[in-house]
């Protein structure tokens, strides 16, 4: 039987594994509070750039814009966006769940000529498809480290000019919309 003695050892020890834990919940929903904020802020701009998009869309579909002319989907790319780490449930495990039905069943012929290449934004995604010897023509995992216009611009960049000089004749993104802390919708489109 333990001593006295060690029972009082176990009870502090017990009470300081306590307030270590509780300090870290309160710095972990001190962040996810900043960053829940700041996703808020944006999506109104967000919003506004889409419909802005629509507008613009809309008033040049008779020009000759390469953007604009409806091709036939012979070489495609999909973009994954994942996130750089695990252990966030069935956040990634759906992107690649998703991605792999576009692959396998929406342009399975395309894979099948070796006509599908994939971009990689997120360590997860990259991973999963460069390590099953998939065509992954870029890599951004580290994008999300430093997250601001110019980086996400060298992406933006590198797709539309491969679309322009007629890599790729579709594109569409998988990723997941954030809706609130506890939900993400997962959402695949083209664009």
């Amino acid at each position: 039987m333990a001593n006295l003695k060690e029972v009082r050892n176990r009870i502090t020890s017990v009470s300081s594994t306590q307030q270590i834990t509780k300090a870290m919940k309160m710095v972990s929903a001190a962040k996810l509070k900043h960053t829940t904020n700041a996703i808020l802020q944006l999506r109104p701009y967000a919003n506004k750039l889409r419909d802005i998009l629509a507008d613009v869309s809309a008033s040049v579909e008779g020009s000759n814009s390469p953007f604009t002319v409806d091709r036939e989907p012979n070489k495609v790319l999909i973009v994954v966006v994942s996130s750089n780490r695990g252990l966030a449930g069935a956040f990634n495990a759906n992107v690649i769940k998703t991605t792999n039905n576009l692959i396998f069943i929406k342009y399975a012929e395309q894979h099948a000529k070796g006509n599908l290449s994939i971009i990689g934004i997120g360590k997860k995604g990259y991973d999963f498809y460069s390590k099953r010897n998939f065509n992954v023509v870029a890599n951004h995992s580290d994008l999300f480290s430093d997250l601001n216009f110019g980086s996400v611009s060298v992406v933006t960049e590198f797709i539309m000019e491969q679309f322009k000089e007629g890599n790729f004749d579709r594109v569409e993104v998988v990723y997941n919309q954030f809706k609130n802390a506890a939900v993400q919708e997962l959402t695949a489109e083209q664009i």
